[in-house]
């Protein structure tokens, strides 16, 4: 079985965001830049079922800037076999919009056939949370989201979700997709000679015009902000007074 990694190139997580002075988005300016955090996981999750024997081939993916070969490239040295890039902006600050990532995606499964698409339930970015779910919805194929814990057994996945109430455990017929959550594994660290060898695996590269794909943005950014600074927190002299502060002025009894 072959197993479809979608990964994306996103401010690293440990950077502070900061936003432009006009407003107008994130700045990007001498930035880290590294492998979404979901992506991450469903890399390594896609690496265990290939060591396993339940998986024959991992096929990484990234759609946006030419930089992305740098994702990639983390990608194939954490074990993946081969990726895909497909050069869909020429801006770093041009975010492809998830239905046209599903668009191309979907193209991507129709070229490739894979058993299964592990890919990060959202990125840090822009927390949109869609295309595992668009992708699906493209596919006709079945969906688990959120998952925490993955078993393949022959044509059937069995998903651990973690929903709001806690966990909730499905049973998905394969070719699925599965979006994953924190909880799912520790991803590896690539070594030293694994780095090397990465730069020796396939990459080839694309264009949405290659797929027939429009990416055209559908939505206009207004304007970008950062969020209000939080207000300094009150003692209370008794449980009344805390009563009535969350009931009058936060709103929320």
């Amino acid at each position: 079985m072959k197993v479809l990694v979608p990964v994306k190139r996103v401010i690293d997580y440990n950077v502070k965001v900061r936003v432009k002075a006009d407003g107008s988005g994130v700045d990007l300016a001498n930035v880290k830049m590294s492998m979404n955090p979901f992506d991450e996981i469903a890399v390594e999750e896609a690496i265990r079922l290939r060591e396993k024997g339940v998986a024959t081939e991992v096929v990484a993916v990234s759609i946006g800037v030419k930089q992305s070969q740098e994702t990639l490239r983390t990608a194939l040295a954490m074990g993946a076999d081969r990726a895909i890039l497909i050069n869909a902006a020429d801006d770093v600050h041009n975010d492809i919009e998830p239905l046209a990532v599903a668009k191309l995606l979907a193209a991507v499964v129709a070229e490739e056939e894979p058993g299964l698409v592990l890919c990060g339930k959202q990125a840090i970015d822009n927390d949109m949370n869609a295309t595992g779910q668009m992708l699906a919805a493209l596919l006709g194929w079945a969906q688990g989201t959120f998952a925490s814990k993955l078993e393949i057994d022959g044509e059937t996945a069995k998903v651990t979700r973690e929903v709001d109430g806690g966990l909730q455990t499905i049973e998905v017929k394969m070719p699925a997709i599965v979006t994953v959550d924190l909880r799912l594994n520790e991803p590896r660290y690539a070594s030293l000679p694994n780095i090397m060898k990465a730069k020796k695996k396939p990459l080839d590269e694309k264009t949405p015009a290659d797929y027939g794909v429009d990416v055209s943005p559908r939505l206009e950014i207004v304007s970008t902000t950062e969020p209000a600074a939080r207000k300094a927190g009150v003692k209370v002299g008794s449980v009344d007074e805390l009563i009535a502060k969350l009931k009058d002025e936060a709103g929320v009894l």
